[in-house]
């Protein structure tokens, strides 16, 4: 499994995306800045690996505070939790994983624990949330992989693999389950510019796995679909409104609408993590706007003309009667989402194939 984050020695340590393919830096984070720091720059990108980043960025911070008082400990808390939600607006796991560290905190202050007794907890907390995002890749890649048939190009768009998550992925955790259990699976991989994580770091992913990849940039996939070359598309998500309106990297709208024209199946695979029952709808969905020189260069070599306006949202909404199933490590929702989203909260196993 790819190192994306993991806890080690009383820091982060997280692989730098910004560096692959063409060269593996670790980048190890003893305070809760250099976490923000570090997603807020994309050294981890994806939003169930951005949830992990921003609950081990609030423990490792906690863990170095020199409060000896329950007082002056939780305003340090309070600040550390304010400080990961503003690095990045759109994805929800960021939240949820706040969220849960706040949750900790309130039970541990709660029984009266000491401040290192909550200092172990929090760090205990952020690892759990590390663990689970892990299997819930992995049981989420074997429900999905029920949906790839015995011999399946697939297209992808971004990254949803093992960098994007604790480890595995969710729309490349789907893919892995399914040549783990034999099929035959080829994958296209949109290169997503402008950051271009697909050829960057889900065609890495792929081939240290040895699965057939080829990369296309991102003008090429309707192209391929009208030539017969896709048989399904599978991405990730880094929120999805109550009415499965899914938001995802910039560019995957047009990929849905390709793929609804063309007969061919659009499969989201995220955890309940990314599920926001709070917002209604996709219209509610914060869209992060980035540099805009992630537009205008390619490292170091500018591509556009000075004064030309540049527009760099991160991501998109593709409305719900785009998305042919949602992929959970519950099992997978159908439409009306609206009824089969909250039955997966409720503690319902969602099968359907």
């Amino acid at each position: 499994m790819l190192p994306t984050i993991e806890w080690k020695d009383d820091a982060v340590v997280m692989i730098d995306q910004r560096k692959l393919p063409a060269s593996e830096v670790y980048v190890t984070c003893k305070t809760a800045n250099e976490v923000a720091k570090a997603i807020k720059t994309m050294v981890i990108r994806g939003a169930p690996a951005i949830g992990v980043a921003a609950a081990m960025g609030i423990a490792v911070g906690m863990m170095r505070s020199r409060a000896t008082g329950t007082k002056q400990f939780t305003t340090e808390f309070q600040k550390a939790c304010d400080l990961m939600a503003g690095t990045r607006p759109t994805a929800v796991n960021l939240f949820w994983a706040i969220e849960r560290m706040k949750k900790t905190f309130a039970a541990a202050a709660h029984d009266g624990q000491s401040v290192d007794e909550i200092k172990r907890r929090l760090v205990s907390e952020a690892r759990a949330i590390h663990d689970e995002d892990v299997q819930s890749c992995r049981t989420m890649g074997t429900y999905g992989a029920g949906l790839v048939p015995e011999s399946a190009r697939i297209l992808t768009h971004c990254n949803a693999g093992a960098l994007a998550t604790a480890g595995y992925g969710t729309a490349l955790g789907v893919i892995r389950a399914a040549a783990e259990q034999g099929k035959k699976v080829a994958v296209l991989a949109d290169e997503t510019r402008p950051f271009l994580q697909g050829a960057r770091l889900t065609a890495w992913e792929l081939v240290k796995d040895g699965i057939d990849t080829t990369v296309i940039t991102d003008n090429m996939a309707g192209a391929m679909m009208r030539l017969g070359q896709v048989d399904l598309v599978v991405v990730g998500a880094d929120r999805i409104a109550a009415n499965g309106d899914v938001a995802n990297k910039i560019g995957t709208y047009g990929v849905a609408v390709l793929a609804k024209e063309h007969g061919i199946p659009f499969y989201v695979a995220a955890p309940l993590s990314t599920v926001d029952l709070q917002t209604p709808d996709g219209s509610g969905i914060p869209i992060e706007e980035r540099n805009d020189r992630e537009v205008t260069h390619v490292g170091t070599t500018r591509l556009t003309p000075d004064g030309a306006h540049i527009r760099n949202p991160a991501f998109d909404v593709t409305p719900a009667k785009y998305v042919t199933a949602i992929i959970t490590e519950r099992g997978i929702a159908r439409a009306p989402f609206t009824e089969s989203l909250p039955q997966l909260f409720e503690g319902a196993i969602l099968k359907t194939s």
